[in-house]
């Protein structure tokens, strides 16, 4: 939980929608990236489908809907300065939640789509040993040809952290070889991965990824 100031700092400098337990009496904190289009209210829906009323849900809201305007697989240069915005909204909240006294194991970072994106690249860029991450269809960022590595001095910096990625094996949007090399470079940098591939689904977040989701969620309060 955060003291009074500190909520009503964290709330007064950024841009955030939120639902669940008061950020004062919160057992723990979900930084929710909606998608492409959407909305923060639209990714704060979760929320009820999480079922875990003792934790607090805080959803920034795009600027025009979209967090950065050219695929997740473009060159990086193209999607910005919107991607360094989004990345520095992202680590501006997760800073003042520690700042703020709340333990990394007490935060999670889930998204949707490019909110998905966005959520997997900021536990890359920011590795603490996380709560929970979801990545519900998305991958981390950047053009494809070889795959990332840890940058050095990282390897061990996502050790603790609790991963859940899933993606349909077709998903039009999100290529299935960015799912497993974002897998792959997560587990190298010592978080603990579970990727889940649905053959045919599509795009969208399924009754099975909600069902461990809801599992990684409660470990957050203990």
């Amino acid at each position: 939980m955060l003291s009074q100031t500190d909520a009503d700092s964290l709330l007064s400098r950024f841009p955030l929608r939120r639902t669940g337990a008061p950020p004062t009496r919160a057992a723990g904190f979900m930084l929710m990236l909606h998608g492409r289009g959407a909305s923060a209210e639209s990714i704060l829906e979760l929320a009820e489908a999480f079922a875990q009323p003792d934790l607090c849900f805080l959803a920034p809201q795009a600027p025009g809907s979209s967090w950065y305007p050219y695929p997740f697989t473009a060159p990086l240069a193209a999607n910005e300065p919107h991607l360094s915005r989004a990345l520095a909204l992202t680590a501006g909240v997760l800073a003042a939640l520690e700042q703020g006294g709340v333990a990394a194991a007490r935060i999670g970072i889930c998204g949707f789509s490019q909110g998905a994106c966005l959520a997997l690249e900021t536990a890359i860029r920011q590795p603490r040993a996380y709560g929970a991450v979801f990545g519900f269809s998305g991958g981390y960022i950047g053009p494809p040809g070889e795959p990332r590595l840890p940058v050095p001095g990282t390897e061990t910096a996502l050790a603790g952290a609790s991963v859940l990625i899933g993606c349909s094996d077709v998903d039009s949007h999100i290529p299935l070889v960015r799912v497993q090399e974002t897998t792959a470079l997560m587990r190298a940098m010592g978080a603990a991965v579970d990727e889940r591939i649905y053959p045919g689904f599509g795009h969208g977040i399924n009754a099975d990824e909600l069902g461990a989701a809801r599992a990684r969620l409660q470990a957050i309060q203990v």
